[in-house]
């Protein structure tokens, strides 16, 4: 998972999604990371206010990340599934407005979350 390392909202989804991972599926690289940067390139990403998925090649983005993150972790994520019957651009409209206002409702931290020693192994430079 790509994610933007200095907003405070990612942060929290990634903590959440590490917390819930019981089989250490996801693994993570920032955007602003040389991986992340590398990965922005490569799969010509844009619109960088987002996380994203790479899971067997494919790149999820925007609004079907949660819902691919659901799918695997189960749990509470499931209570998301009734929303995957609302259109893809619709979906991906809230997304929008949620992700260009993070930094107001959420707050941005100045430099990138540093993994604590037990986390480093999921976290991918």
């Amino acid at each position: 998972m790509l994610f933007d390392g200095v907003c405070n909202l990612c942060n929290g989804y990634i903590q959440d999604v590490i917390k819930r991972d019981k089989e250490g599926i996801y693994r993570f690289a920032s955007l602003q990371s040389d991986l992340g940067q590398n990965l922005v390139s490569h799969f010509k990403l844009e619109n960088l206010d987002s996380v994203f998925l790479l899971d067997n090649g494919e790149m999820y983005i925007q609004s079907d990340v949660a819902f691919a993150v659901a799918k695997r972790l189960g749990g509470l994520y499931t209570l998301l599934s009734p929303f995957k019957i609302v259109p893809l651009t619709i979906r991906n409209k809230i997304y929008d407005w949620i992700a260009r206002n993070r930094y107001h409702w959420f707050g941005k931290q100045e430099e990138c979350m540093i993994p604590t020693p037990e986390l480093k192994a999921l976290f991918i430079a």
